[in-house]
């Protein structure tokens, strides 16, 4: 068990934790959520002891061991892989490293077998002689292949050394695990596989995350973090929602009465307060004037963009054309033979570890790239909007927002353009900051607004959630939910997935394809991706830089 009390956390003149109570306690899953600038990420690093409190204690059942989720993907890059895993376990791994020095030791003395034989004992308590095997299978299952066990970690990619350290956080048991972002950057293989490795875990789990589709499978409790207080609510995400919401109606409704109430006494003191015979009723109710109390209802922190794609021309029955696509990069064939035709309803989730696959796809219909072979062909009622991965070129220039947005508008009247700056909370004086400097999300909540603008009745989105939180995530899936028209779109996001989505492809590790007009859930429960995952998983490797968080 972990326990906070009366923790306050005070940066400057701001408390951004103030007398914060709240107990931890084995075999939950704890899910922390907040708007951007709430202080999860902070508060992870309070209870791991990375940070003090200005007062108050974090506290710890005595002899357990807490695993933290490491940020830094360089940290270990002088390592072997499966070395680094098993040290997520220090005390394991300097008792093995001892006790192989021991057994090293040409002079091997009575006192060294003493020694060895108390070692041998606390590692077999440990469960050492596993230790390998273990660290192995957490490998695989989050798709790291074999083959890559003994390599160097400076030698894997960006998106392959994020997988090692979260099977170091998750190596050997420990009692208590935070996790930060868990699923960034993987596929949704391997944050399905994360997910039913935590159900399955036996030990507290406290862990931040914006994939609302995680929390609900994972978590039994949602720590919500509003104004420096932390809330904490039964049940997973879903049910956090719906709980908070009702709280607010209730007291909504409760200060409703109350405010009828008040009307109805002060009306009755007015009237009779000067009757003598009166007086005595009218000072009663003054009395009861006085206990009244409306309940205290702050507006939550957090803040939703209105994300709302409208196509200036309805789409016509010819949408696209593909025949026979192929490519190869670096030796590598991203692409073999692809074929489809689109139709005027179809939106359409790329799915499955092929990153760059599916980026080059995107790339190639959207003109940037050239196929080696195969063509493709637009129909002429169609007009494109394209959300890329890698964006860093569209913002680095010296304009505004509000110069930035115009420059894509035909309608260059500034108020026109910054209402659609105003849907993605940027306001007033926002819409004057320089594009250059502008966070993550912001850049991405930019891009939104440069495709509703645009007036395409074809988006295409290349994992559009990188960057966003909770509140942006959520208002991206209701608006691609409520698009009147084409989608193509790849996302980590399991909900938007199986939201979103009519129809599923799978580009594999080998550039073939699978095409099923299903929804993802269904798609994953089908018998022919089982069968096509099987043949195909020893192959997968993820080959794509990583790109740093906001």
């Amino acid at each position: 068990m972990i326990s906070v009390n009366d923790v306050t956390l005070r940066l400057g003149k701001k408390a951004l934790f103030e007398d914060v109570n709240i107990k931890f306690t084995e075999g939950n899953c704890y899910g922390v959520i907040g708007a951007n600038g709430a202080g999860k990420s902070t508060f992870l690093k309070i209870l791991s002891g990375e940070l003090e409190t200005s007062s108050g204690t974090v506290t710890m059942t005595p002899g357990q061991r807490m695993s933290v989720l490491e940020q830094d993907h360089f940290k270990y890059d002088e390592q072997i892989v499966l070395d680094t895993v098993i040290q997520g376990n220090a005390r394991l791994f300097e008792v093995a490293r001892e006790k192989d020095a021991l057994y090293a030791k040409p002079d091997f003395s009575d006192e060294d077998g003493i020694r060895a034989s108390e070692l041998e004992t606390e590692f077999a308590e440990m469960n050492g002689w596993e230790a390998e095997s273990d660290a192995e299978s957490l490998l695989n299952g989050l798709g790291i292949p074999t083959e890559f066990h003994q390599a160097v970690m400076k030698d894997l990619t960006g998106n392959m050394k994020v997988k090692v350290l979260l099977a170091r956080a998750l190596f050997g048991n420990p009692d208590i695990l935070l996790l930060d972002e868990p699923t960034n950057h993987l596929d949704l293989d391997a944050i399905g596989w994360l997910e039913e490795f935590l159900i399955n875990f036996d030990n507290t789990v406290i862990v931040v995350s914006h994939d609302r589709y995680f929390l609900n499978k994972v978590c039994t409790y949602i720590a919500d973090i509003d104004y420096g207080k932390i809330q904490l609510y039964a049940g997973n995400y879903d049910f956090w929602y719906e709980s908070s919401q009702l709280m607010i109606r209730q007291m909504k409704e409760a200060n409703k009465k109350k405010e009828e109430k008040i009307k109805e006494l002060q009306e009755f003191i007015q009237r009779f307060s000067a009757n003598a015979s009166k007086s005595k009723q009218a000072t009663s109710r003054k009395r009861a004037l006085e206990k009244i109390q409306l309940d205290d209802i702050r507006p939550s922190s957090r803040k939703y963009p209105y994300i709302d794609f409208r196509p200036d021309r309805e789409i016509g029955n010819e949408v696209l054309e593909v025949h026979n696509i192929s490519k190869t990069v670096n030796g590598v064939k991203l692409l073999d033979d692809i074929s489809f035709t689109l139709g005027r309803d179809d939106k359409v989730a790329f799915v499955g570890g092929n990153e760059i696959a599916k980026t080059m796809f995107f790339r190639i219909l959207m003109g940037l790239e050239e196929p080696d072979e195969g063509t493709f062909k637009w129909g002429v009622t169609t007009s494109r909007a394209y959300f890329p991965k890698d964006y860093t070129d569209e913002f680095d220039n010296d304009l505004t927002i509000a110069q930035w947005l115009t420059q894509y508008s035909e309608i260059k009247d500034q108020t026109y353009v910054r209402g659609f700056l105003g849907r993605m909370l940027f306001a007033g004086e926002d819409g004057d900051k320089y594009v250059k400097v502008l966070s993550g999300g912001e850049k991405v909540r930019c891009l939104f607004s440069k495709m509703m603008i645009s007036g395409a009745n074809v988006l295409i989105f290349d994992e559009p959630t990188n960057h966003l939180d909770m509140e942006s995530i959520t208002a991206l899936n209701n608006g691609m939910i409520k698009f009147p028209s084409v989608l193509l779109f790849s996302s980590r996001d399991h909900q938007i997935v199986q939201t979103t989505a009519n129809r599923i492809m799978e580009i594999l590790p080998n550039g073939k394809m699978i095409d099923k007009i299903t929804t993802y859930d269904e798609y994953l429960a089908s018998d022919e991706m089982a069968r096509k995952r099987t043949i195909y998983t020893s192959l997968v490797t993820d080959e794509e830089d990583f790109s740093e968080e906001e």
